[in-house]
């Protein structure tokens, strides 16, 4: 994987500069094959489909801590406001953490975003556009 592509978009999605799917085009680049949003430890891990691995912060202060409870309409909404109105990653990260999203893993391969709570909930979605197998 390219690291330093990584790092890019890593950077760029904190700083809200790039849109999501252009952080995936990035992703895809660098040979990411998944990727995984740890909101309890502050970090992202990166997979390749070779077995690489590479790590990053989230380096955002003033983040709330994981919701107890999973709130699976609430981040329906969460989701629709980042795809229609451009809600920044920053944003959408606050607003996931107080409705109780632990992490998720986004399959780039997949097209689809695994969201997950504190006491194993799980919320599956799919890339606008993708064919869902």
């Amino acid at each position: 994987m390219n690291t330093q592509i990584i790092t890019i978009a890593a950077r760029a999605t904190i700083e809200g500069t790039k849109p999501f799917p252009e952080i995936v085009g990035l992703l895809i680049e660098a040979g990411v094959e998944s990727y995984h949003v740890d909101y309890v430890a502050m970090q992202k891990t990166y997979y390749g489909g070779d077995g690489a691995v590479v790590k990053t912060a989230i380096a955002l202060e003033g983040l709330p801590p994981v919701g107890e409870d999973f709130d699976v309409t609430a981040l329906r909404q969460n989701i629709a406001d980042s795809q229609m109105k451009g809600q920044s990653w920053r944003e959408f990260s606050i607003r996931a953490m107080q409705g109780g999203v632990q992490g998720y893993f986004a399959f780039l391969r997949g097209q689809r975003v695994t969201y997950f709570g504190r006491q194993g909930d799980q919320h599956v979605e799919w890339f606008p556009g993708a064919k869902k197998g």
